[in-house]
């Protein structure tokens, strides 16, 4: 259980520096506690012990990811890789150990039902004979963050990152919004090379993992590594089709109207980023006005919410502002023994500010109220499960969205905010089919690859038109998501998760504050449960039951009015 210091501010978070000599004495000591056959005393020292590895990791690979030309945080980076494998292996044996005791229910009375089944999927994801391959994927996928980080793209006499194109791909002016498409992709086509060479290196090493552990492909392992226990790629094939049935129709009818209400003589890639024929609604100022802002909409909803963004922001764990060198994207991490969450993001004077803060927030209130949770399997769940609080807080803000942008835009960010997010589920499943084609086929070459993205972008996404913009007119756009390299198989979690999002939405439209205290419990529980049981706790239906999707988008079609 986390002992919470609600004095520590981030700048005084520290950990100790694991070796392998710590690590191989704190196990030695945990088996040696089952040696006695002091099976509680193990199962607290094991927590400890991996609730402090998790915090000093999670904080290497946050200040690498604050600044990637730091080479202090690189050179830590780097043993963190190294030593990521070492203590894999000893908290698998530790569990081996734990599974295989005879006193099966007095585990399951100790540890949770759940728990016990997450471990029985973990000791099949690691072997000592893998160990050199996890942490050379570390170093691989290092490799694609720093590169990315790297960019200096010209745009009308400014120098910006990836993150600083936004503002320019979402300009009123069409030409504008056509350059800024013709920077991104021209900086992708200059380093394509390289990243699908990056990428082999990982498909190849991933698939000669699985195999090596007695997996046919790096499918079955790629789920496991997830910890998906109560559904498996079937599952998510017919919900992707569901999809494609449900949703591309009804998005390729909004685009449409879009089209026709701008006069655009077609509808191009670089129009898609400008979701509002009034332009997309901004921030209602720059990070301090946002963060204040911020403060006055949490209050207003009631709850523990504002208190606690209050002491988030006071204590210093929050990282917003766009820089050079820093890594791309939005995420929260979290220091089990510290027990506050952290906020990364990069603002950049967009709307997107206000959504990758809202849905970030809800990862960091999530974590916050599951704190204290007993195991720390159970500080997170798995991450389809976590992605529901994130996309429902950013639902759960809409009444008070006022507060964070521009006045008179609200009814206008509400609109956008239901466009983006259907608009996001056939990109998500074009992504997640996209991957699982790709591991099934581990031989296929570079070429092979964009070819098939572009197939099934145009089977997901048929508006989908590059015009001139050849690299990803010829399937490159993959390239860019950052999960496809980082983490495979974690993105059809958006879409599961947005299901269930949708119908927090639907709810709070009629009882707001029975919604939001849903929404609270949901956070509660953490990772005391898996998806399927979480979801069904908070009153909302399965994403794989047959009708849910097909009526939350209907609904959303009508709140659309289309």
């Amino acid at each position: 259980m986390a002992h919470e210091d609600p004095s520590i501010v981030f700048s005084d978070v520290a950990f100790a520096r694991p070796s392998e000599d710590s690590l191989r004495e704190t196990y030695r000591d945990i088996a040696d506690k089952l040696d006695r056959g002091a099976r509680g005393e193990a199962l607290s020292a094991f927590d400890i012990a991996r609730r402090h590895y998790e915090s000093w990791a999670s904080l290497v690979h946050l200040q690498f990811s604050r600044d990637t030309t730091d080479s202090a945080a690189q050179a830590e980076r780097d043993y963190t890789d190294a030593l990521g494998p070492i203590v894999t292996g000893h908290e698998v044996a530790i569990k081996r150990r734990l599974l295989a005791d005879p006193d099966r229910a007095g585990l399951i009375g100790a540890l949770g039902d759940h728990v016990v089944r997450l471990w029985e999927a973990d000791i099949t994801t690691f072997d000592p004979r893998i160990a050199a391959d996890i942490e050379e994927e570390s170093h691989i996928s290092a490799e694609y963050t720093a590169l990315l980080a790297s960019a200096k793209i010209e745009i009308d006499g400014q120098t910006v990152n990836l993150a600083g194109l936004a503002p320019f791909a979402q300009s009123l002016d069409r030409d504008t919004r056509h350059r800024a498409e013709q920077a991104r992709w021209a900086f992708f086509a200059e380093h394509g090379e390289t990243l699908d060479a990056i990428f082999d290196k990982l498909v190849h090493l991933r698939h000669r993992m699985a195999t090596t552990l007695g997996f046919d492909t790096y499918v079955e392992l790629g789920y496991r590594r997830m910890r998906r226990t109560d559904y498996g790629p079937a599952d998510v094939a017919v919900f992707r089709q569901k999809i494609a049935t449900h949703v591309t129709p009804l998005v390729q009818s909004l685009w449409e109207h879009r089209r026709l209400a701008m006069g655009w003589d077609g509808l191009r890639s670089w129009d898609e980023a400008l979701v509002d024929p009034e332009g997309n609604p901004k921030p209602a100022g720059d990070h301090d006005v946002l963060l204040a802002r911020a403060q006055s909409m949490f209050d207003a909803m009631g709850g523990d919410l504002g208190a606690f963004f209050r002491d988030m922001n006071a204590r210093g764990f929050l990282d917003l502002k766009n820089r050079e060198g820093k890594a791309g994207g939005g995420f929260c991490t979290s220091f089990p023994d510290v027990g506050m969450p952290f906020i990364f993001a990069n603002f950049n004077g967009t709307h997107n500010d206000i959504g990758v803060f809202t849905h970030e927030m809800g990862h960091a209130y999530q974590n916050w109220k599951s704190r204290d949770q007993k195991s720390i399997d159970e500080l997170w769940p798995t991450m389809e499960a976590a992605e529901i609080h994130s996309m429902g807080l950013e639902f759960l803000t809409w009444p008070q969205i006022d507060k964070l942008v521009e006045p008179g835009t609200a009814d206008r960010y509400r609109r956008m905010h239901l466009f983006d997010s259907l608009a996001f589920l056939p990109y998500g499943a074009c992504v997640d089919h996209f991957q699982h084609q790709i591991y099934d086929d581990p031989g296929m070459t570079p070429a092979a690859r964009h070819i098939l993205w572009r197939k099934l972008e145009q089977h997901y996404m048929p508006w989908r038109d590059w015009g001139d913009l050849e690299y990803p007119g010829k399937g490159g756009r993959w390239q860019a998501q950052m999960h496809i390299y980082r983490s495979p198989f974690y993105y059809i979690d958006y879409t599961l998760a947005l299901c269930c999002a949708l119908q927090l939405w639907l709810s709070s439209r009629g009882d707001p504050e029975g919604t939001l205290d849903i929404y609270t419990a949901l956070c509660a529980e953490g990772g005391s449960k898996p998806f399927t049981a979480l979801i069904a706790d908070a009153g909302l239906t399965s994403p794989f039951e047959p009708d849910v999707l097909a009526e939350v988008v209907q609904e959303a079609e009508q709140e659309l009015s289309l």
